[in-house]
């Protein structure tokens, strides 16, 4: 078996996309146990090299090494994401705390790390080029901040910290799987389901068969906290009873690990010589200190309560009720929209028919904007069968990558919508990208069609925007490739390319009738932009909430108070109500016991980086529309210097060189409504 294992050789398909269909899971454990046994030999050899340390011997010769391990880390994690079943699971709790010590392995060997150190100190007399001297930075200081300067006793705790960090990571995310599947409310008759659309309850009828519940209707639940249906379902008890088990997930099993984890990063925080894990994290962000990010909440918040509370006395008096309840919120605000507005929200699902918007919409934007095109690759097979291959050719024709699009929700799927790189690009080791996106869209019956929320057409081009930022990558090194540059950035491409969704050409190419062809009526989308405004104080205040119960929980203290392990519910409490977030009819778009993103998905401390993202990307959406260039010419100094920089640059030095300046936060506050 492990001489045929297929992660032992590198791929011979086209771009070296992973062999999926030779792959088996019993051969992930023994590619791990090879991979990392590899890169230990690999690491030492290199530090026991005995010519002096030069950048082509050491961080060249890093950059090569773990050429097993990478192959089956990225198939592996992509399966426990996108296809697990039960042996994954149990692999993944037994490998978590394998590959946190094999990296700790990696960041702190001394021998590694005194010729990165010497190197470090002369390398402004190495003759080094820029994306060479970025590199040498990088692992020099990934492994300062991993603890290398630390002493043997601190290191020995920070290994054990490390392994406890990773498995209670993975228990975390496992917890909330079966806390999520629990919590699906399983229908007798499709009449309690009025005011969904017909093929969305034809959805509840697949769900609830592959739930084992044959002839009814399961409403399964999304990653956030206030489910889509809720802004359409006619019962208010169901409403009541969905939102209560949306919010209810996980908190239980969840509760617990959440505190331990919190109390374990504030450990590692302080052994590192930071005050909190916040500090930690932030100082290697492009916030740079926690008093950046806290400005940021000081500035959002206030004015994004007050519009909240705009919305919410219209809703209010909509309803003929003193004040809208959590469960109410959506519901009628869609019947204000309708209303105020003249829009319906399910009007526009005709018109947004899954394949129509890929292939027209967000296909002929990246055209548009960068002159790639895709092709269909149904010779080349993929982890599932939904999931659907594409070739992606540049402007010239040459190949750029392969895309993979894997929309449907799924059992074995996990909730949300992501993308992942399969292949990093690198010129050193002569690797083209193939990068995959994730959504849960809810797959009807055979032969209906895929029918779209507006919200999920957005989400369709944020990830693509993900995607475009792996597939542009055109760098040398695999550590500074694609996504990888700090999180509080990383959202910024995928925001920018959602201002494509309603562009005038883009969206009147795609917005079709999904049985007539006829094109969305020409003032919808004027009236949707209305619309959506409308909505923006409650997206700004349950996104605020979320960040800031993320910041919560990262800057507590090893000096401080921490909860115990029964009290996350009263610690979030107390922490929406410190920054003025407690409102009880928005809850948080993720509350403690399902919000994977900064206990499972390496979000900690991270959260505020969508909006700080936003502030760059509402900016660079106002250069796109003034910048005087046509869309062509704009893309391509998009691409050229942010895009295809992936992480060889300084991120906000690479903003600096599209827009010509420094960020200003005033487009994003006229975008949430948040200056008047």
């Amino acid at each position: 078996m492990t001489t045929s294992n297929p992660f032992f050789e590198p791929s011979d398909l086209p771009y070296a996309l992973p062999p999926f269909a030779r792959i088996r899971n019993d051969h992930f454990l023994p590619a791990f146990t090879r991979g990392m046994a590899d890169q230990r030999d690999e690491v030492a050899a290199i530090g026991a090299c005995a010519e002096p340390a030069t950048f082509e011997n050491t961080v060249e010769a890093l950059e090569r090494s773990g050429a097993v391990l990478d192959r089956v880390r990225r198939v592996f994690f992509n399966k426990v994401a996108a296809d697990t079943d039960e042996e994954i699971q149990a692999l993944e709790v037994e490998i978590a705390p394998r590959l946190a010590a094999h990296a700790d392995l990696l960041l702190l060997d001394p021998a590694l790390f005194d010729r990165l150190d010497a190197l470090y100190e002369q390398r402004g007399e190495l003759g080094l080029d820029e994306e060479q001297l970025r590199l040498l930075e990088r692992h020099h200081t990934h492994r300062v901040r991993a603890g290398a300067r630390l002493a043997p006793e601190q290191q020995r705790r920070l290994r054990e910290l490390n392994a406890e960090i990773a498995a209670l990571s993975t228990e975390f995310m496992q917890n909330l799987r079966v806390a999520t599947a629990a919590a699906a409310l399983v229908l007798d008759r499709a009449e309690e389901l009025a005011g969904l659309p017909a093929d969305r309850i034809a959805a509840a009828a697949e769900q609830a068969q592959a739930l084992g519940h044959p002839g009814k209707f399961a409403l399964t639940l999304k990653n956030f906290s206030c489910q889509t249906e809720l802004a359409a379902l006619e019962d208010p008890a169901l409403r009541e009873r969905l939102l209560a088990a949306s919010l209810g997930r996980g908190i239980d099993s969840n509760g617990p690990v959440a505190v331990a984890l919190a109390g374990l990063r504030a450990e590692r925080a302080a052994l590192l010589g930071y005050p909190h894990h916040a500090a930690w994290e932030v100082a290697d962000r492009t916030a740079g200190t926690t008093a950046a990010v806290e400005e940021l909440f000081g500035r959002l918040v206030a004015p994004a309560v007050a519009n909240a509370e705009r919305e919410g006395a219209a809703l209010a008096e909509a309803a003929g009720v003193a004040e809208i309840g959590a469960a109410d919120w959506q519901y009628y605000s869609e019947r204000v929209r309708k209303e105020r507005f003249d829009l319906d929200a399910a009007a526009l699902r005709p018109y947004l028919e899954l394949d129509t918007v890929l292939h027209d919409g967000v296909f002929h934007a990246a055209g548009l904007v960068y002159g790639i095109t895709f092709t269909r690759r149904p010779d080349l097979v993929s982890y599932h069968p939904d999931a659907h291959v594409y070739e992606v050719h540049d402007a010239d024709g040459s190949p750029l990558g392969l895309y993979i699009g894997d929309f449907h929700a799924r059992e074995s799927k996990r909730g949300g919508a992501w993308m992942d790189s399969l292949v990093a690009q690198s010129k050193l080791l002569g690797q083209r990208p193939v990068v995959v996106n994730n959504m849960n869209v809810a797959k009807p019956p055979a032969g209906e069609p895929v029918l779209l929320s507006w919200s999920e057409v957005n989400t369709l081009f944020h990830e693509f925007g993900h995607a475009l930022h792996g597939l542009f990558s055109d760098v040398r090194y695999p550590l500074l490739s694609g996504t990888q540059v700090p999180r509080d950035f990383v959202e910024f491409p995928s925001q920018v390319n959602e201002m494509w969704a309603d562009w005038p050409e883009v969206l009147a190419h795609y917005a079709r009738h999904h049985v007539t062809g006829e094109p969305m009526p020409a003032e919808l989308p004027a009236r949707l932009r209305e619309a959506e405004n409308f909505g923006a104080g409650f997206r700004m205040v349950e996104h605020q909430a979320a960040a800031v119960l993320d910041w919560a929980w990262h800057t507590l203290s090893t000096d401080g108070d921490m909860p115990g392990e029964d009290e996350a519910e009263a610690f979030e409490a107390a922490a929406l109500e410190r920054y003025g977030l407690a409102m009880a009819a928005i809850p948080p778009r993720y509350r403690t016991g399902y919000f994977a993103h900064i206990f499972s998905d390496g979000y900690a401390a991270g959260y505020y980086g969508y909006r700080w993202a936003e502030v760059l990307d509402a900016d660079t959406v106002r250069w796109f529309r003034e910048n005087g260039r046509t869309i062509r010419e704009s893309g391509e100094i998009f691409r050229r210097e942010l895009l295809g920089r992936g992480g060889s640059v300084d991120p906000l030095a690479a903003f600096r060189a599209v827009v010509g300046r420094d960020a200003e936060i005033g487009p994003l506050l006229d975008r949430h409504g948040l200056t008047g």
